[in-house]
């Protein structure tokens, strides 16, 4: 089984220059923790990622307006990613050994196609995989995606 068969597809994407009070209005709406950073509508090329975290962490929390950052100014950049034709189990270890809970799922021209989470695996793969992403989880995966 591959990522594509699990992945939420066409995930709401920012750019670069949006506003993070705009983030995480889509947040919101999208009810998700994560949302991948396009250079461009026309040109869906990644180029980093912007988490609840990314917000709470690197803006309000420095005392930042929301009001007045960007996603360029405090997104997590470069991070890890998955191709639709990854194999599940390929996935697990990664989400295992980079200790992120979510993976940007990119074409051979790294523009965003997907995105899978923890909890994508939990609920739609074969049960071994679920165990897997469970057994991981209970040893308490990071929050982030950074490449390190």
């Amino acid at each position: 089984m591959n990522i594509k068969e699990v992945m939420t597809k066409n995930p709401a994407c920012c750019t670069p220059t949006m506003r993070l009070d705009d983030i995480a209005r889509m947040m919101v709406d999208h009810d998700c923790g994560e949302i991948p950073v396009i250079r461009s509508k026309e040109k869906p090329e990644l180029m980093g990622v912007i988490t609840d975290r990314d917000i709470c962490c690197r803006a309000v929390a420095t005392g930042k307006c929301a009001a007045a950052t960007t996603a360029n100014e405090c997104m997590t950049s470069p991070v890890f990613t998955v191709t639709p034709e990854t194999d599940l189990a390929q996935a697990c270890k990664v989400f295992e050994q980079k200790e992120v809970r979510r993976l940007p799922v990119v074409d051979s021209k790294n523009n965003v196609v997907g995105i899978v989470s923890l909890a994508d695996l939990v609920e739609r793969a074969p049960e071994q995989y679920a165990r897997e992403v469970l057994r991981h989880a209970s040893k308490g995966a990071g929050t982030g995606t950074a490449a390190h």
